[in-house]
């Protein structure tokens, strides 16, 4: 049960947010157009200019205008954390309840509500914990490991 099917879904923006900071915060000096991150992680561009908008209003990116312009990564990538860009795009982390479904009242069903909250919480404190560093030096040490 460890495939891609069961992975944690993010938002397309989500995805597209976390792509372009984390290329972005490898070489903080380097800059990068919108097109090259678009191009490498198979995203529209379109999508992804506005997102990277909204990166630059929260003062994780910067847009460099001119010649050989293109975004630069402007934030703390020791300080950031995964759960910080999410929350840009989305609400995790808060179960909100709908409509109640069947069997939600019963006593299995709280008891799986309380499970279901259980696992949203770690999860939260999963992304809380780690930082754009930490996940830049895991991926460092992946490609080392396959090399």
């Amino acid at each position: 049960m460890n495939s891609a099917d069961d992975a944690v879904r993010l938002q397309k923006a989500t995805r597209c947010a976390l792509f372009a900071v984390l290329e972005l915060a490898q070489d903080p000096a380097r800059q990068v157009s919108a097109a090259d991150i678009a191009e490498k992680y198979g995203i529209s561009t379109h999508h992804l200019a506005k997102v990277l908008r909204g990166l630059a209003r929260a003062g994780l990116v910067e847009s460099m205008r001119g010649a050989g312009g293109g975004y630069q990564f402007s934030g703390n990538a020791k300080r950031i954390t995964l759960y910080e860009v999410i929350c840009m795009f989305e609400d995790i982390g808060h179960r909100t309840r709908g409509r109640p479904e069947a069997g939600d009242d019963s006593e299995i069903g709280r008891a799986l509500g309380l499970v279901l909250n259980e696992i949203d919480e770690i999860a939260v404190s999963t992304l809380k914990s780690i930082t754009l560093t930490t996940l830049l030096g895991l991926m460092r040490r992946n490609v080392a490991n396959k090399n």
